[in-house]
């Protein structure tokens, strides 16, 4: 009956407050927020009559608009000071068009993406205007179908540049074709050694190029893929400045292994790549065919995002980015500063409830207060005003509009990309070796879109070797693909690739020498050989010879990356030394991450085994088995196993019948801290106050490598 009366009362506009229980919101009380911070909560959403609220914007009236997961659009006024809002002020957008997971409203319209994963309506970007000036939203027109999968489909639109908007997809929308593409059409899987999928199936067919962010223009007519490489972005926030950024989705399934990477903030620069792929195959950010991130969150469910600018709140969160965990119900206020040609940053946990399913947020231009929402996924949701009360001035900030040079040289070379220039080789190919990421990034993304014809030569006889890895990545990636026959999200295609180009590539990489490489580059000759092996193929046994020649004296080198990839393509060509090496650097590893990294590398070995490198590579599965991590860990410790054994040979598996047949003993974590405890002596019982004065006033010349081992030896990772 009470369903009946809200449904009533809202179609009739009559004004009720009745309202369940099981129709409440989270109360304030079980919210947090900074000193001097007032939380309102402004409206409990009836979930059978207004569903579950996911998006949010204001239009050029200063009305919000709200959109339900799965059904229709809602449109209302803020209230005033210390008001709420009552079912009477929520109108009903008569537009018939449902399930939008973004709203932006421009140019005297509102775009929509939708994501409608129960397939009652068509995914993709719709416009909706006032078809004869009744102020009634009530014209949909569709500009692009997409198809997309569940969650993970398409999320936010946000202001672009010049009559333009960003669409943010997720890594269960299928690409699109454009008309241009700033990242270069050339990405493949890349992975050197076998992928191990998802242990527990999660998306094992999706394969590259993962998440996209499209700009397209207000009209629908023109549509330009600006990155790539996410796996689940649902919104972002472009600053002051124009540049863009994005908070990324984790595969919580991962946690505590090497390729786990937290949920991250990443500025969305023109042409980037972010390294998304299934299972074992996320390319980790020291990568030099992907980026690192502004900052890393954690684990957690990103969704709605927003910049502060606006705010009638003090001056550092009036420049704060914030972004919204759905899963652990906070608030993250992201305070960035510029760092070279992009940025850097630090966190602060801004609001947090529970249980407090964020989904959106906008600031209001009116009256300068944070609005958001709680819902999704058919979850009770509501409506919630921040507000700032307390004795810190919240005049507008003087902000600069000038950028450092470094971003300007970053935009020069971007002017390059999706493009091709006659002056594009010259004008970035000094820039290949840059000390800046970002602006290194710039330079190899546009000569990839330059013929290749016109730097192929260049690239094989550059002088400079730190500029040589680079450019020969780039010819990697672009020699090795045939983007014009296959279609976007297909993995690459090796038809008949040019032998010459590829020997001379082989050749160009074993001319540098390890020693006049830095770091960076070092980790750059060693990828752009295994993306080298990927393309083209293993190359014969004398070239072999000499890349193992050239790399194996160097490992183990100095630190866990290079010895990452290092260990990683020496197992791939069978070095000899690599088991002795390997095994070593497992056994001294200091934590589970990389344990699991050495042991997922040599699972492929089959050569320099000796019984004792090989019982010593067995037993430790047996201690792995008592390590924690996400729902697919022990799946993926399953999964090295299983290639492991399948590298044996028959005398090999008879040698160690006895040892494979082992069943692993389960401990619990504190029997695992007592046995790493074993052997070593008890120094001194510290106390809190004790140590923190010793840290802070007398240790100097901190060693803080060993502090690391220490902190494993005593199983407080």
């Amino acid at each position: 009956m009470l369903r009946i009366l809200i449904t009533l009362s809202l179609c009739l506009g009559i004004s009720t407050t009745a309202q369940s229980v099981s129709d409440s919101a989270t109360p304030v009380r079980n919210i947090k927020a900074p000193e001097g911070f007032n939380i309102e909560l402004l409206y409990s959403v009836p979930k059978p009559v207004q569903g579950s609220w996911v998006a949010l914007c204001h239009d050029d009236k200063g009305r919000i608009i709200v959109s339900d997961q799965f059904g229709g659009l809602y449109r209302f006024n803020p209230p005033a000071p210390g008001k709420t809002l009552k079912a009477s002020d929520i109108e009903t957008v008569p537009a018939k068009i449902r399930a939008a997971n973004g709203l932006l409203w421009a140019g005297g319209a509102l775009y929509v993406a939708v994501n409608d994963y129960e397939r009652k309506f068509p995914s993709g970007l719709y416009r909706v205007t006032d078809s004869n000036g009744d102020d009634k939203l009530d014209k949909v027109e569709l500009f692009r179908e997409m198809f997309a999968r569940g969650d993970h489909g398409v999320h936010a639109v946000l202001p672009g540049p010049k009559n333009t908007l960003y669409l943010i997809t997720g890594n269960n929308t299928t690409p699109l074709n454009t008309q241009v593409s700033r990242v270069p059409l050339h990405w493949g899987e890349d992975h050197l050694l076998p992928r191990m999928p998802d242990g527990r199936g999660h998306n094992r067919d999706r394969l590259a190029p993962g998440g996209i962010i499209y700009k397209v223009s207000l009209d629908g007519k023109h549509w330009e893929i600006v990155s790539s490489g996410y796996r689940n972005i649902y919104d972002g926030g472009v600053n002051r400045h124009g540049e863009l950024f994005t908070y990324d989705a984790d595969m919580e399934y991962d946690f505590n292994t090497s390729w786990y990477r937290p949920t991250r903030v990443n500025h969305v620069t023109s042409g980037s790549m972010w390294g998304w792929r299934n299972g074992t195959g996320k390319r980790p950010e020291f990568y030099p065919d992907t980026l690192p991130p502004v900052i890393n969150i954690g684990p957690g469910s990103p969704t709605g995002t927003t910049f502060g600018y606006g705010a009638k709140f003090p001056a550092k969160y009036q420049n704060a980015f914030f972004i919204l965990d759905w899963s652990w119900g906070k608030i993250h206020a992201i305070h960035m500063k510029p760092d070279g040609s992009t940025y850097s940053a630090t966190k602060e946990t801004f609001i947090t409830g529970s249980p407090l399913p964020v989904t959106d947020i906008i600031i209001h231009p009116k009256d300068g207060a944070m609005y958001f929402t709680i819902g999704g996924r058919k979850v009770q949701s509501g409506m919630y005003r921040v507000t700032y009360e307390g004795t810190e001035s919240t005049k507008p900030d003087q902000h600069t509009t000038n950028i450092n040079a470094l971003t300007k040289l970053r935009h020069q070379l971007e002017r390059y990309h999706g493009t091709e220039h006659k002056d594009a080789i010259k004008t970035v190919w000094p820039h290949l070796n840059h000390s800046d990421r970002f602006v290194r990034w710039a330079a190899m993304t546009a000569i990839m879109h330059q013929p290749v014809d016109e730097w192929r030569n260049r690239a094989l006889g550059e002088k400079d070797p730190n500029k040589r890895v680079v450019a020969l990545l780039a010819l990697c990636k672009v020699a090795g693909s045939d983007p014009l026959n296959r279609k976007p999200g297909a993995p690459a295609i090796l038809p008949d690739v040019d032998r010459t180009t590829v020997n001379a590539i082989f050749k160009s990489l074993a001319q540098v020498k390890w020693g006049q490489l830095d770091d960076p580059s070092k980790l750059t000759l060693v990828r752009t050989y295994q993306v080298a092996l990927v393309r083209f193929g293993q190359p014969n046994s004398r070239t072999t010879a000499k890349i193992i020649d050239q790399l194996d004296p160097h490992f183990p080198a100095a630190n866990f990356e290079q010895n990452w990839l290092l260990c990683e393509t020496l197992a791939y060509l069978q070095a000899s030394n690599t088991a002795t090496k390997g095994i070593k650097l497992l056994e001294e590893a200091a934590t589970q991450e990389e344990q699991i990294e050495y042991a997922r590398s040599l699972r492929m070995l089959k050569e320099g085994w000796t019984t004792k490198l090989r019982k010593a590579y067995f037993n430790w599965f047996l201690k792995a088995a008592n390590y924690r991590g996400g729902a697919s860990f022990s799946k993926f410790i399953e999964f090295i196993r299983r290639d492991a054994e399948a590298s044996l040979d028959a005398e090999s598996r008879n040698q160690l019948k006895v040892l494979l047949a082992k069943k692993p003993e389960q401990k619990s974590p504190f029997e695992i801290m007592a046995q790493a405890m074993i052997g070593r002596n008890f120094v001194k019982e510290w106390k809190l106050e004790e140590l923190s004065s010793t840290a802070r006033t007398k240790l100097k010349n901190r060693d803080f490598d060993r502090g690391r081992k220490m902190f494993a030896a005593g199983g407080c990772f």
